[in-house]
């Protein structure tokens, strides 16, 4: 007798993926300035804490708020009681004005058919239950987020197939790769209800193009039964040009639009942006009524609570804060990120040219002994271990091509970034000058190896000679 569901005990969750694996190995070692500075830094997670330093002031500058008053009256019964699942009109209004104004207002939003939910996570499988059956696929282009294999399939069963991109041409979506993935589940029997995209991009960093977003939509509306997911929860990160596309803006200036606009679903979060995953807020935003409808249903196991809500009504709320907080964001998003840049450079390593997001794909393939995946592990484990720094690998991703890396770079501070740069350049220098022993060695060996072999062979002629 089977004492645990099959759910408890099953593998699929994605926990053994080395993505998972270095934050476990960090956690067993974190790098500490003063209690371990031979720890391992953390470099895997995409947090953004480079202005907190605004909200705090923010929080500072409006005690009543923090201390869930209004007008100077408590209001802690009203929102201590149970609240429906449909969430704070003034949340959901504000919300939706800070989405537009990151968007820079070429799109808007209506609060009536958004959904909260406890973070992207929770998005992203409320819309796997709302639109999919157990065994039916999405498609997903590679590289993407290790945490889409738990999202999205673990409870729901959803299988994902992969659109296969390359560095060929960065990583772009092509039409030929779309095309392969669909026909590649249809051969596995699958039936695909959409395709999924992070943009901009988790794990590369980078925005996606108009001619990529029109081929989804017209991929999409050219099959009567299938969606398309926008993750937009990196929206806010843009810090240097190409601006950021949303799919609604695509969808606004389509004149034939009326065919997809329901089966367009945009998730977002104010994880990234506004660097709270603490906080747990998601939001699902859909012109499908029935969506919408079962989806805020869905969202009462997982509700933002009363208190999170109210606070950040109030934060959003404020016009002033939030689009000085947008601008001096980004600038600062812009400057690290140019600092990782140069500091791996200096090390001898690129990386793909990003404009978004809290990490850089990180291009490693000249330290590989060969080209494989088992090569990658390696040298992630290298990394890790020796070096001291945990970075995710780009099989972890799906990525197609060994040797590359997601680095973040928000998570920390300047001096712990420099270390790190610190510690990947020698580490680098180090490789490369043994590298480099190993090649002249064999060089040398193969040189003495023809030395004696002309030496032997001009023995037998002189030998054959005199014999003559």
């Amino acid at each position: 007798m089977r004492l645990l569901s099959t759910k408890a005990t099953c593998n699929s969750h994605g926990q053994d993926s080395l993505y998972f694996q270095g934050w476990q190995e960090y956690e067993k070692n974190p790098y500490d300035e003063v209690r371990n500075p031979k720890g391992i830094i953390q470099m895997g997670l995409a947090e953004n804490q480079l202005s907190f330093d605004l909200l705090e002031s923010w929080l500072a500058k409006n005690p009543d708020v923090a201390g869930f008053k209004r007008d100077g009256k408590s209001i802690f019964r009203e929102l201590a009681l149970f609240q429906d699942y449909h969430g704070l009109p003034s949340f959901k209004q504000a919300l939706v004005d800070f989405m537009a104004d990151i968007r820079g207002n070429k799109v808007t939003f209506n609060p009536n058919h958004i959904v909260l939910t406890a973070g992207a996570t929770s998005a992203n499988e409320t819309l796997m239950f709302c639109l999919v059956e157990q065994g039916e696929a999405f498609l997903l282009p590679t590289p993407y987020y290790p945490g889409f294999d738990r999202d999205l399939k673990w409870r729901t069963g959803v299988e994902i197939v992969p659109i296969q991109c390359t560095s060929s041409n960065n990583f772009q979506i092509t039409e030929p790769a779309l095309r392969q993935a669909y026909e590649e589940a249809r051969k596995r029997n699958l039936r695909v209800k959409g395709v999924l995209v992070t943009n901009p991009s988790n794990p590369l960093g980078t925005t996606m193009s108009r001619s990529e977003l029109k081929l989804l939509v017209d991929f999409i509306k050219e099959q009567n039964d299938m969606h398309l997911i926008s993750d937009e929860i990196y929206s806010g990160t843009v810090f240097s040009s190409p601006g950021f596309v949303s799919v609604m803006e695509i969808l606004r200036e389509r004149n034939d639009a009326d065919g997809v606009w329901n089966r367009v679903h945009v998730v977002y979060s104010l994880s990234k942006d506004l660097g709270l995953p603490g906080f747990r807020v998601g939001a699902i935003y859909s012109e499908n009524d029935t969506v919408v409808a079962a989806a805020t249903k869905m969202s009462s196991f997982g509700l933002v609570s009363s208190q999170t809500q109210y606070l950040l009504s109030a934060m959003l709320g404020d016009k002033k804060f939030t689009r000085n907080y947008i601008v001096e964001n980004r600038k600062r998003l812009r400057r690290r990120q140019r600092m990782l840049v140069s500091g791996l450079q200096k090390g001898g390593i690129s990386c793909l040219e990003s404009n978004a997001g809290l990490f850089c794909w990180v291009d490693m393939r000249h330290l590989l002994h060969s080209n494989t995946f088992e090569a990658e592990m390696e040298l992630w484990m290298k990394i890790v271990h020796q070096v001291g720094l945990n970075i995710s690998p780009g099989s972890s991703c799906h990525c197609a091509e060994p040797g590359w890396f997601r680095v973040c770079f928000a998570n920390m501070s300047e001096e712990t970034l420099a270390l790190a740069m610190k510690r990947l350049k020698a580490f680098v220098a180090e490789s490369t000058c043994t590298q480099r022993s190993a090649a002249l060695f064999n060089g040398t060996s193969k040189r003495k190896s023809l030395t004696k072999w002309v030496f032997r062979l001009s023995s037998r002629d002189h030998r054959e000679q005199e014999e003559r």
